[in-house]
């Protein structure tokens, strides 16, 4: 009787077992730490974006913070990451300090130029020969102001107008309409101020009558010249200028604008 020896069958590897109390490293809070770091960095080289590199920058410093906390307790294995993305964090927190204080003095310098480039105001100041009436208008700013008045501007410019006089045409005039009345204003300029005055820019228009009907200027060989030339500080310049209105009108008003950089102002004169 024969006897049969049986082969050993081969056993099937096994997969090593994991070793208890190990756990996949959590490196995510690293990573997260790095990405957000980069963007508020760069957001804050753009000094509009100062908010949002102040936001990413604080989150990303938190995050690299935490994630140094895990690798200290062997949660992560990616120490250097959340390192370098708590730095970034702490870099754009500054970029966006100094981008912020950029942007705030830039809108002060705005608002600062606006605030110089507004027309300057005047204060009425009444002619020598007023009376108590007057002397009150003269303590603010007069919207109408009277024959003699001054128009005292903040820089030192002051303007005056004179009473009306009747005036006569010659043939040739323009601007004057046959039976319509003339007369003749005196505008003073007197540069008070420190800087040279571009007497040029000034205008003088006038208005006739109750209903205000544009009173048209006279130009002729003796008037209509009107200011030319710059007036130095300490000195003025006068000009005469001649209006037509009709033969019932009973004053005139007349409005000087210095120039783009001054408010206009009116004088109500009695014909």
């Amino acid at each position: 009787m024969s006897q049969f020896t049986q082969q050993p069958q081969p056993q099937q590897p096994y997969a090593p077992a994991q070793a208890p109390g190990t756990h996949p490293a959590r490196n995510g809070l690293g990573i997260a730490a790095l990405v957000l770091g980069i963007i508020g960095t760069v957001s804050g080289l753009i000094p509009l974006f100062f908010w949002l590199a102040g936001i990413l920058g604080l989150i990303a410093l938190i995050l690299g913070l935490s994630g140094r906390g895990r690798a200290k307790r062997g949660e992560a294995t990616n120490k250097g990451v959340a390192t370098f993305g708590a730095v970034l964090g702490l870099v754009a927190l500054v970029l966006s300090v100094v981008g912020a204080v950029l942007t705030f003095k830039a809108v002060d310098d705005v608002v600062d130029e606006i605030k110089d480039s507004a027309p300057a105001s005047a204060a009425a100041k009444p002619a020598e020969s007023g009376g108590d009436a007057a002397k009150d208008d003269a303590k603010g700013t007069a919207e109408t102001l009277e024959a003699g008045d001054t128009a005292v501007y903040e820089d030192g410019l002051e303007v005056t107008v004179s009473a009306p006089t009747a005036y006569t045409a010659d043939e040739f005039a323009i601007g004057h309409t046959k039976g319509n009345s003339a007369y003749t204003v005196s505008v003073v300029i007197e540069n008070k101020g420190k800087e040279k005055f571009d007497a040029t820019l000034a205008s003088v228009d006038a208005r006739a009558g109750q209903d205000g009907v544009d009173a048209e200027q006279i130009f002729d060989g003796a008037v209509g010249e009107g200011f030319s030339g710059t007036v130095l500080p300490g000195k003025k310049i006068t000009a005469e200028f001649a209006f037509d209105a009709p033969a019932d009108a009973e004053n005139l008003t007349v409005e000087v604008s210095p120039g783009f950089d001054w408010d206009a102002d009116q004088w109500d004169l009695k014909l």
